[in-house]
C-alpha cells in the first residue's frame, strides 16, 4: 500500500462549530474500548485485529467494505443482559437492529428471546430455530398474512398497535381456533432525549395507542371482550439512543397507572409490562452508556416502587435491547480512495462504501468515530470528513474526525459501533452491492451474510 503523504487540511476543529470534535485526540493510534468491540486491539506491527485476525488479512479474504462482528463480544453482551434481569424478567433482542440466522442461533444459545417486526424477520427467526413461543411480533401495520403466519407459528405475543389491529388479530386467531397472547402498545407522552425521528412515545407519531383521552383504556376494554385474545400486558417504548432512565420513570408511572385503572374497572391485574428498548451505546468517546446491570436495577426499582404505590402485584418485566447488544460488537472496514484537501476547511477522505452501507449519518445526523487500522502513524492530525462514493452530497459516513496527515489511498480505516442499523438499513443506491457480514471469533472468520453480487442485482431486474 502507498504511504506517500499529501497536503494536510486544517488541524483544529474550532473552525467548524457544528462539528462534534473541538480538538484532536492525544493519540490517534489509541482505540477507545468504549467504542470498539471487546477483542479489537492493535498488534505489535501496528495493525488492528479482531478475534485474533488482523484487518489486512480480513480485507484480503473478504474485501471491503465489509462489516466484521466480534462474536465473543456479542455473546458476552447478550449474556450480560440475560444475567442482569435474571429469571423473573424477559429480554427480547430487537431484531430490527440487525438480524441473520447466525444471530438468531447465538441469541437462542445465550437464552434470549427475539422481537421481530415483519414477516421477513419472522421467517428468519423461525428458519434458524428460534422457538416460536420466545418470539414477540411488533409493527404498526401488520398485514393479515403476517398476522396469520405468526399465530399459526405460535408466537409468544403479538403487540397490538391500533384499534383496527385489535379486531384483526382477534378475528384471525378465532378463525384458526386459537387464543393469541397479546400486549397493547401505548404511547405515554414521554419524549426521550433523542433525535426527532426516533422518539417514539409522544402522541404525534405512528406507533401505539395514546393514553391521552382514555384511548388506551378503551383499547383494553375491547381486547378483554374478544375471545380470540388473551391480554397479558401493556407495552411502552419511549425512544432510542437513551442514556438515562428518567424517561422510563415517567413512562412506568403512567403505565402502572393504567394497570391500576384496569384492575379497578375490570378486576384484572395484567401480569406483564414491557418497557421497550432504546438504551444508547457509545459511538464516540463522549458517549457514556450505562451497563446492563445498572439498567436492570434501575428499571426494576422504578416499576416496583410504582406498583407498591398503586398496591399492585409486581408484573413480569420485559425489555428489548437491540442496538445495546449488537451495536458495539461490529465495525465497518473501508479502503481509502480519493483524498481531497480543502484549504481552510477540512480534508475529504473518500472510501469504497458510504450511505448505502451506513445511512444513519445522513438520516439522523448521527456521529461516529474512525481510525486508521492498517498501520500506526506519528504524523500530525488532520481534520477530515469521511465520505462515500455515491452521487449524493449528503453521502457522509463520519462528519468530523481526526486522522493522520499522512493518510494515503490504499490505507484501511474502520468505523466502530456499526453493528446496529447499518447492514439492516443498507441499500443498493447507485446499484451498490451490500457488504458482507463476517463473524470473527478466536482466530476464525466466517461469512454469515454474504456480499451481494451483480448477478443478484440483475436477477431481480426482469424487464
Amino acid at each position: 500500500m502507498s504511504r506517500s503523504a499529501h497536503p494536510a487540511g486544517p488541524r483544529h476543529a474550532d473552525v467548524l462549530p457544528e462539528g462534534h470534535y473541538t480538538a484532536p485526540p492525544a493519540d490517534l493510534n489509541a482505540l477507545d474500548p468504549k467504542v470498539w468491540a471487546q477483542t479489537v486491539t492493535r498488534t505489535d506491527t501496528g495493525e488492528v485485529s479482531v478475534g485474533g485476525i488482523d484487518v489486512t488479512t480480513l480485507a484480503e479474504e473478504f474485501g471491503t467494505p465489509a462489516y466484521f462482528v466480534d462474536e465473543t463480544d456479542f455473546r458476552a453482551r447478550a449474556r450480560a443482559w440475560r444475567t442482569a434481569f435474571g429469571h423473573d424478567a424477559d429480554v427480547f433482542y430487537a431484531g430490527k437492529a440487525f438480524l441473520s440466522r447466525a444471530i438468531v442461533r447465538w441469541l437462542h444459545e445465550e437464552g434470549l428471546n427475539l422481537d421481530v417486526c415483519s414477516g421477513g424477520e419472522l421467517s428468519t427467526a423461525l428458519s434458524a430455530g428460534m422457538p416460536a413461543d420466545r418470539i414477540a411480533f411488533h409493527g404498526n401495520n401488520k398485514s393479515t398474512g403476517e398476522i396469520q403466519r405468526a399465530i399459526e407459528a405460535g408466537v409468544g405475543r403479538i403487540v397490538l398497535d391500533s384499534f383496527q389491529e385489535i379486531v384483526r388479530v382477534a378475528h384471525i386467531a378465532q378463525s384458526l381456533g386459537k387464543r393469541q397472547r397479546v400486549q397493547i402498545r401505548v404511547t405515554v407522552g414521554v419524549e426521550a432525549h433523542t433525535h426527532e425521528f426516533i422518539a417514539t412515545a409522544h402522541e404525534d407519531q405512528k406507533f401505539g395507542i395514546p393514553l391521552a383521552g382514555g384511548q388506551a383504556a378503551e383499547a383494553v376494554r375491547r381486547a378483554l371482550q374478544l375471545e380470540g385474545l388473551e391480554l397479558i400486558g401493556i407495552h411502552s417504548h419511549i425512544g432510542s439512543q437513551i442514556f438515562d432512565t428518567s424517561g422510563f420513570e415517567v413512562a412506568a408511572h403512567r403505565v402502572v397507572g393504567l394497570l391500576k385503572d384496569i384492575r379497578d374497572e375490570h378486576g384484572v391485574e395484567l401480569p406483564e409490562i414491557d418497557l421497550g428498548g432504546g438504551l444508547g451505546i457509545a459511538y464516540t468517546s463522549d458517549d457514556d452508556p450505562r451497563e446492563p446491570h445498572e439498567i436492570a436495577k434501575a428499571l426494576t426499582e422504578i416499576v416496583q416502587r410504582e406498583c407498591e404505590s398503586a398496591k399492585l402485584r409486581m408484573p413480569r418485566i420485559s425489555v428489548e435491547p437491540g442496538r445495546a447488544i449488537v451495536g458495539p460488537t461490529a465495525f465497518t472496514l473501508y479502503e481509502v480512495g480519493t483524498i481531497k484537501p480543502l484549504d481552510g476547511l477540512r480534508t475529504y477522505v473518500s472510501v469504497d462504501g458510504g450511505m448505502s452501507d451506513n445511512i444513519r449519518t445522513a438520516l439522523y445526523d448521527a456521529e461516529y468515530s474512525v481510525a486508521l487500522v492498517s498501520r500506526t502513524s506519528d504524523a500530525q492530525p488532520m481534520l477530515v470528513r469521511v465520505v462515500g462514493k455515491h452521487c449524493e452530497s449528503g453521502d457522509i459516513v463520519v462528519k468530523d474526525a481526526f486522522l493522520p496527515s499522512d493518510l494515503a489511498p490504499g490505507d484501511l480505516i474502520a468505523v466502530p459501533a456499526t453493528g446496529a442499523y447499518c447492514r439492516s438499513m443498507a441499500s443498493n443506491y447507485n446499484h451498490a452491492l451490500r457488504p458482507p457480514v463476517v463473524a470473527v471469533r478466536e482466530g476464525e472468520a466466517r461469512v454469515i451474510v454474504r456480499r451481494e453480487t451483480e448477478e443478484d442485482l440483475l436477477r431481480l431486474d426482469v424487464g
